[in-house]
C-alpha cells in the first residue's frame, strides 16, 4: 500500500512541479523581472562584482526561495545575489570604471583575471600539495590531501544549477583552464584507486555533480560496485542541488535513473553519502525540496549536511538551531559548520572565529543530542581540518583550544593545541601559539612539506 501511495505522490509533484530549468548569468543579468524593484544603482553594482566573481542563478530560487519584500537582507538574495562589498573598495572602482565607460569585454575580461588573482583562487595548497601521481604523471582532476579520502572532479560537473555567492570552488566557474580542476577520464580515478588500497572514502564533486546526466555519472560510479574497489567503502557526492535545484531527484527526464544508480551502488554494499551544503533552514521549506529529501532517503543512501558560518546569511545561533533541527526531523545528518575560506568574497562573510565559537556553542545549547553531529567551527586549512573547541583561560591567558580533525598526517589527528584569544581573528594563519610558544607543534613539519612539493 505506502508502495502506491508513493507512486501517486510522486506522479502528483511531477505534473505539478515539472519546469524546464532556466537560468540567468552575468550575460543575462538584465532579464530577470524581479531586479525590476531594486535602484540601477544596485543593479549595476551587481554587473560589476559578477564581472569578477561567478554569478548563476535559476528560475526556482528566485521564484520560491528568496523573499523579495525582505531583499537585500533576504538570506537566499544574498547567497546567490552579487554585492558590492563582495569586492575590495579599489578592485570595485576599477571594474566599475571599465563598464561606465563601456570598455569592450577583452578588457573587462582581462582586469578580471588580475582582480581574481588578488583573491587567493585556489586555497589551502589545493593545487601544489593535494595532486596525486600515477606512474610518475600526475593525474588531472584529481586531489588527495587526507589518507583516506580522495576527491574527484569529473568535468562534466563542473558547474551548478545555481552559485552560491560564498563559494571557496569560485576559481572552477570563471572560464580560467588554468584555475580549473577537472578530468573526464574515469581511467585516472580508477586507475589510482586500484594502487591505494588505504583509500576507503572517494568525494565525487565539482562545481556539483548532480548537474551530470545520469548516464555520464554511472560511468564513473558503476565501476566502484567490483571487487576489485572493495577496499572503497563509502561514496560520497558533494552537491547543492538540493536546495538550487531539488527537480534533479525528482521530475527530471532522467532523475528516476538516478535514484535506482544509487540504489545499486547501496545494495553493491557501498555506504552512499550525499554531501548536502545548506546554509540556511529556509532551503528546505518547499515540497520539492522535501520530496527530493525523501526519494534519497528511500535509495539508502544517508544524507550529510555542511556549510559555512557566513556573515549576511546564518551568523544567527537561532538560524543554525532551526537548521539542524529541521534537518534532523527530515532525516539528514547535521555534519559541519565550517568557518568561511580565506579566498574569493571572504571580506564580505568571514565571522571572527571568536563569534563563530559563540555562535555553534549558542546553537548547541538549543538542539537535542541528535542534532549534535555537526562539527565545528572548522577551518579546512593547508595543514588540515581545525577545530575550534572553545575558549577558556590556562594559568591566566585567554586562549582558544584547537584540534586537529583531519591533518595532512594523521598523527595530528585529536591532538589539541593553543592559540592566544584574538577576537579579530578569522582563519588559522591569524592566530598566534599561546604560552610563548614560537610555533604550533605541526608548523616545522608543514613547513617541509611545502618545501618537497616546491
Amino acid at each position: 500500500m505506502n508502495s502506491v501511495l508513493n507512486f501517486y505522490r510522486h506522479e502528483e509533484l511531477r505534473e505539478l512541479e515539472t519546469r524546464a530549468f532556466k537560468v540567468f548569468t552575468d550575460r543575462n543579468l538584465d532579464q530577470i523581472p524581479a531586479l525590476d524593484r531594486l535602484s540601477d544603482d544596485c543593479r549595476f553594482e551587481m554587473k560589476v562584482v559578477a564581472s569578477v566573481l561567478p554569478f548563476r542563478v535559476n528560475e526556482y530560487i528566485i521564484e520560491e526561495l528568496i523573499d523579495w519584500d525582505q531583499v537585500p537582507d533576504d538570506p537566499i538574495y544574498q547567497l546567490t545575489f552579487p554585492q558590492r562589498d563582495m569586492l575590495e573598495p579599489e578592485a570595485f572602482e576599477r571594474m566599475a570604471d571599465l563598464h561606465r565607460r563601456g570598455a569592450d569585454r577583452t578588457e573587462i575580461v582581462a582586469l578580471a583575471r588580475e582582480l581574481r588573482e588578488e583573491l587567493n583562487p585556489h586555497p589551502a595548497g589545493q593545487m601544489e600539495m593535494n595532486r596525486p601521481e600515477l606512474d610518475g604523471e600526475p593525474l588531472q582532476g584529481l586531489q588527495h590531501k587526507y589518507r583516506e579520502t580522495v576527491l574527484f572532479f569529473p568535468s562534466q560537473g563542473q558547474t551548478c544549477h545555481a552559485y552560491c555567492t560564498f563559494c571557496f570552488r569560485w576559481a572552477q566557474f570563471v572560464g580560467d583552464k588554468s584555475l580549473r580542476i577537472a578530468s573526464n577520464q574515469a581511467s585516472d580515478m580508477l586507475g589510482y584507486l586500484r594502487v591505494k588500497p588505504e583509500v576507503s572514502d572517494i568525494l565525487i564533486t565539482g562545481g556539483d555533480p548532480m548537474v551530470m546526466k545520469t548516464k555520464h555519472l554511472a560511468q564513473y560510479l558503476e565501476p566502484l560496485m567490483g571487487p576489485e574497489f572493495d577496499h572503497v567503502q563509502t561514496v560520497r557526492i558533494g552537491t547543492k542541488a538540493l536546495t538550487f535545484w531539488p527537480h534533479r531527484f525528482v521530475s527530471d527526464a532522467d532523475a528516476d535513473d538516478l535514484v535506482m544508480l544509487l540504489e545499486r551502488l547501496v545494495k553493491a554494499g557501498k555506504h552512499v553519502a550525499i554531501m548536502a551544503h545548506y546554509n540556511h533552514w529556509r532551503e528546505m521549506e518547499t515540497p520539492m525540496a522535501r520530496e527530493a529529501i525523501r526519494r534519497l532517503r528511500a535509495t539508502g543512501a544517508e544524507i550529510r549536511s555542511q556549510g559555512p558560518l557566513l556573515a549576511h546569511i546564518n551568523d544567527d545561533p537561532d538560524v543554525w538551531a532551526r537548521m539542524w533541527e529541521t534537518q534532523v526531523r527530515l532525516g539528514i545528518i547535521p555534519y559541519y559548520m565550517f568557518a568561511e575560506r580565506d579566498t574569493g568574497a571572504r571580506r564580505y562573510f568571514e565571522v571572527p572565529l571568536a563569534r563563530a565559537w559563540e555562535i555553534y556553542r549558542d546553537a548547541m545549547k538549543q538542539v537535542s543530542g541528535l542534532s549534535r553531529t555537526a562539527r565545528g567551527p572548522s577551518m579546512s586549512a593547508g595543514p588540515g581540518k581545525v577545530e575550534i573547541q572553545g575558549v577558556t583561560e590556562i594559568h591566566g591567558e585567554k586562549v582558544f583550544v584547537l584540534r586537529f580533525i583531519q591533518g595532512r598526517n594523521p598523527e595530528w589527528v585529536q591532538r589539541p593545541f593553543f592559540a592566544r584569544y584574538d577576537d579579530q581573528a578569522t582563519w588559522l594563519n591569524h592566530l598566534k601559539p599561546a604560552f610563548g610558544e614560537e610555533k604550533f607543534f605541526f608548523e616545522d613539519e608543514y613547513e617541509a612539506m611545502q618545501a618537497g612539493v616546491a
